[in-house]
């Protein structure tokens, strides 16, 4: 992470990270009176066998250990102010990227790219788990390491050769473990990510893994992926924890062997005993950043891929700018050539679709499966963007106007349908805090699931989701229908609205679609079930992703109908 804050080009993590600088200066300040402070206790014991053993003086003594007492207290201070420093720092770098990171995260599930390119959330949690750790303390602490060096070299030249030579032996250490623990962790991390996205899809999965017998099947190829990852992060960390014994075990003995070397020159009289004792501690002082570094590699190198990483989301995902401020849309919906291709694929699924919707009316999408008609729902509000034409509501087109205030306008019944952990009345309401009571009850009575809703355990109040009640498929899709409905926007989109509808479910959603028309509202739905179109009063034919027909509903249908006749005179 550190090579990646040194480069030069503007990211909005770098952003958050140079507006604790200040901060980041003051810890710089308190690591250097620290590591000035470190130098108190070889003083005290130099001047203890210099000077008071030799003058017997015990007020020297008293004042020598009073006023290293003090050093050191003011010492732990410091350490503690530069632990909490640090600490804000990870929390603040938090608080100013957490809504902007969940906002990507959210992105990427609209275009199916979160589970393979990481949780961001997470990547952001790692960096600031390691500002708030020993980590950084540790680096702010390493240059400091020649300074003491020089000053074992000030003792004596000999002592300082030693703890040069052993020194560089250490940074030799240290960047071996750089090399050959990087590529292991980094293949580790990626296939356990890969296998938890499987553990997860199969989780989701479950009835469909366990009444077809696919258990079996997909445990080995989770177990694959696992244990490749495992093995990696084993040979690993295996690696990072040999050079981390070494550097520790060779700490030790070249702390004691600058103790030899002093001795041998205290014994021919070239420095005192007390001279000894200090370059020994000093050397050990000296040394004890890298080695804390060495421990501390792993978390250094998830910090530094998390932090390669959300640079990645952030760039990839520009933040939306502030746009100005349109009327209340009306529903007026208008599509011009427009070709499109789900987010990542070569091949466009819709090609020169263009078709025109007004407030009141309904519009009625069908053709068979593979045709666009999801893609061409995602479209309609907003969630992909076309690669050329445009798809415009009240003439504008998406990117002009502000999600959040366009949002309740709109509503969204996906093909692949899914209520939120939580009460009933909160789905509905889109988790909105100030949603009224009456809105609620207006929308579930338009979905007609009022009374559905009035059965359950709690009525309005009943908890879904994990270790909940769960709804049945019918349920999901009526509920998600009344919270489409909620605050009667002015579009509707459903998406296979009806796919699964009992007989009751399907008059209750025509009643709907013809209640929202009758409200002057937009209806545009997707099916393949005929009586998903029974309220509206246009229809649109796709097939191959080109519209085949477009006009009324009657007359569509009945040129329809005419294609589909045998030739006179065939064999039917």
């Amino acid at each position: 992470m550190a090579r990646t804050l040194k480069q030069n080009q503007r990211t909005e993590l770098g952003d958050a990270l140079r507006k604790s600088r200040r901060a980041f200066i003051g810890i710089g300040v308190f690591s250097a009176v620290i590591n000035l402070l470190m130098l108190t206790g070889p003083l005290y014991m130099l001047q203890v066998y210099d000077r008071v053993l030799l003058s017997r003086s015990m007020s020297t003594l008293v004042a020598l250990t009073i006023l290293m007492g003090v050093l050191y207290l003011f010492m732990g201070l410091l350490e503690l102010i530069r632990s909490r420093v640090l600490v804000r720092i990870g929390n603040r770098v938090e608080e100013d990227l957490s809504a902007r990171t969940f906002d990507i995260w959210v992105t990427q599930g609209r275009y199916g790219q979160g589970s393979t390119r990481g949780r961001p959330l997470d990547d952001l949690s790692t960096v600031k788990t390691f500002l708030s750790g020993p980590a950084p303390g540790a680096l702010f602490d390493i240059p400091w390491a020649p300074i003491f060096i020089g000053v074992i070299w000030m003792l004596h030249w000999t002592l300082g050769l030693a703890a040069l030579i052993g020194a560089i032996i250490i940074f030799i250490v240290a960047a071996l473990n750089e090399f050959t623990t990087r590529k292991a962790l980094m293949e580790s991390r990626h296939l356990l990510l890969q296998s938890r996205n499987i553990a997860d899809s199969t989780h989701r999965q479950s009835d469909s893994v366990l009444a077809m017998g696919m258990g079996k099947n997909i445990l080995a190829r989770w177990q694959a992926a696992h244990e490749k990852g495992a093995n990696l992060h084993t040979a690993g960390s295996d690696r990072a924890g040999g050079f981390t014994a070494t550097t520790k075990a060779f700490r030790m003995f070249l702390q004691s062997a600058i103790l030899g070397l002093g001795c041998a020159l205290a014994v021919v009289q070239i420095i005192t005993p007390g001279t000894m004792i200090a370059g020994s501690i000093i050397m050990g002082r000296a040394l004890a950043p890298i080695q804390m570094a060495i421990g501390q590699w792993k978390g250094f190198v998830r910090a530094r891929q998390s932090y390669a990483r959300l640079n990645a989301f952030f760039e990839a995902v520009p933040e939306e700018t502030e746009t100005l401020q349109l009327p209340e849309p009306k529903g007026h919906i208008l599509v011009k050539n427009v070709v499109a291709a789900p987010p990542g694929a070569d091949k466009a699924v819709l090609q020169n679709v263009s078709f025109e919707v007004k407030p009141g009316q309904g519009l009625g999408i069908i053709g068979p499966s593979a045709s666009g008609k999801s893609t061409l729902a995602k479209l309609l509000v907003g969630v992909w963007a076309p690669q050329r034409g445009a798809v415009r509501l009240d003439g504008a087109t998406y990117d002009q106007w502000n999600r959040q205030t366009l949002g309740p306008y709109i509503g969204y019944l996906p093909q692949d349908v899914a209520l939120f952990d939580g009460t009933i009345k909160d789905n509905i309401a889109r988790f909105d805090p100030e949603a009224s009571d009456e809105s609620i009850v207006i929308a579930a009575k338009h979905a007609a699931v009022h009374e559905m809703i009035l059965q359950m355990p709690n009525g309005y109040d009943t908890l879904i989701g994990a270790g909940h009640l769960i709804l049945s498929g019918g349920q999901v899709q009526r509920v998600a229908l009344a919270r489409a409905l909620y605050g009667d926007p002015k579009l509707l989109v459903l998406d296979e609205p009806n796919a699964n509808l009992d007989t009751d479910g399907d008059k209750a959603l025509t009643a709907a679609i013809a209640g929202s028309r009758a409200r002057g509202n937009t209806v545009i739905v997707m099916t393949h079930r005929p009586s998903a179109i029974a309220a509206v009063d246009l229809v649109l034919m796709l097939r191959a992703g080109k519209v085949e027909e477009f006009g009324p509903k009657d007359e569509v249908i009945k040129r329809l109908q005419e294609k589909q006749k045998p030739p006179q005179g065939a064999p039917v």
